[in-house]
């Protein structure tokens, strides 16, 4: 049976809209006055409210019709395309140190850092991790989000790695959320292997993803190039094998030092996620292929690290999308429209570049192609805000909260 839902103020479509450079709100559709028409949980129509509930009455098709009686606009639902939330413990101590002047390096060395969320996550239940996990989903579907990116990379054995992803696949079955799993077992080497970089990546390859690929518990595979985890070298060999056995790949790159995003170039990754520290060469080099720059602000003001370069990205004609990164240490705020309205003030971006870059750019991402954009045989994904103009959203930077949250054309009670 058919849906028809409206009418909104404003529908924002984000149809017809280019996948890369940078974009101005004179390209934005926007229907007035609009109604979304399903059929099957897909999008049918996209027009005025009246001629549709009109062309509705006049087929004798039986329709369900759900009225929106306060001023409303319409937006795709939003996609965070790079999160870590599956994870066990806390980290308001690195936080607090991390103000009170200690370098990354001294608070790793006191307990802290990444190795200090493999500890406690490698001492949580899978019931208690899913709990938390589910928590967390939630609290991003009521920000409109309705496509979650969610990572590895607190187990780092195989134990705890498969513990997580398992955790993911069992919470996708509670959600009605999108959850795409990226194995991040490549985070840094753990403290209790005996080994190398090259020998813990290559037990990544034979030990953990031959079973990641048999359970089906992700098609993604991510590394962090630094100087603190893995370099450029090992890490394109790893990505290379890791691409051979089937696996998608994205990149942690340039975050504090410049010119891994040209090894995610160079093995043909869906994305570079970070991108900080990135020169401007490096930033033509990315923006001339085909490989997503994500931009990470939760991670420059968790870090009080610079913002990614996000208005030369695009003024190079590259991909830029946007993500919360949502973690226990360097970006714990998690909330997308917050950090992505405050990168749009200080890089420069147009309202339609930010709502491009955390939709249909950010699914781009994510090798989802079905969403992410308003139009016919699109998935039915849409969040509305009761406000009169779209430009409220970045306008109140995450102040003004989503009204209503639908997926596949369904209101989610929360």
């Amino acid at each position: 049976m058919k849906k028809l839902i409206g009418p909104f103020k404003q529908i924002v479509t984000l149809a017809n809209l280019p996948l890369r450079g940078k974009l101005d709100d004179s390209q934005l559709e926007i229907v007035e006055n609009g109604g979304i028409l399903i059929s099957e949980n897909l999008i049918e129509k996209i027009g005025d409210f009246k001629d549709l509930k009109i062309d509705l009455e006049n087929s004798n098709d039986t329709f369900e019709l759900h009225l929106i009686e306060t001023e409303q606009i319409c937006l795709p639902a939003f996609v965070d395309a790079h999160t870590h939330i599956c994870f066990g413990g806390n980290r308001a101590n690195d936080f607090a140190m991390r103000n009170g002047g200690k370098t990354y390096l001294q608070i790793a060395e006191s307990g802290g850092g990444i190795w200090s969320s493999v500890l406690h996550t490698r001492e949580a239940s899978q019931e208690e991790l899913l709990e938390t996990l589910l928590e967390r989903i939630n609290s991003l579907l009521k920000l409109g989000i309705t496509t979650i990116e969610i990572k590895s990379g607190y187990g780092l054995d195989v134990e705890n790695e498969l513990k997580m992803l398992r955790v993911i696949q069992q919470a996708q079955i509670q959600t009605k959320a999108t959850l795409i799993p990226t194995c991040l077992s490549a985070h840094l080497k753990p403290r209790d292997f005996e080994g190398g970089n090259k020998e813990y990546l290559e037990y990544i390859i034979k030990e953990i993803l031959p079973i990641v690929a048999k359970e089906n518990l992700a098609k993604r595979v991510d590394i962090f190039i630094e100087k603190s985890a893995f370099l450029e070298e090992e890490s394109r060999d790893y990505l290379l094998k890791a691409k051979e056995l089937g696996f998608e790949i994205t990149v942690h790159a340039d975050q504090f030092t410049p010119g891994s995003s040209r090894i995610a170039v160079e093995v043909g990754a869906k994305s570079a996620d970070h991108l900080e520290a990135s020169t401007d060469e490096d930033i033509v080099y990315l923006a001339n292929s085909d490989t997503v720059a994500i931009a990470l602000p939760g991670a420059s003001l968790g870090l009080g690290e610079p913002f990614t370069p996000a208005r030369k990205i695009l003024d190079n004609n590259g991909i830029l999308a946007i993500a919360s990164d949502w973690n226990p240490g360097s970006a714990p705020m998690g909330n997308l429209l917050v950090q992505a309205s405050i990168l749009a003030t200080f890089q420069k971006l147009s309202t339609a570049e930010v709502l491009s870059a955390i939709t249909f750019r950010a699914a781009h991402a994510l090798n989802l192609s079905d969403r992410g954009i308003l139009q016919k045989g699109k998935k039915a994904d849409f969040v509305t805000f009761e406000t009169d103009n779209f430009q409220n959203i970045l306008y109140k930077q995450g102040s003004l909260l989503a009204k209503n949250i639908f997926i596949d054309a369904d209101i989610q009670k929360f």
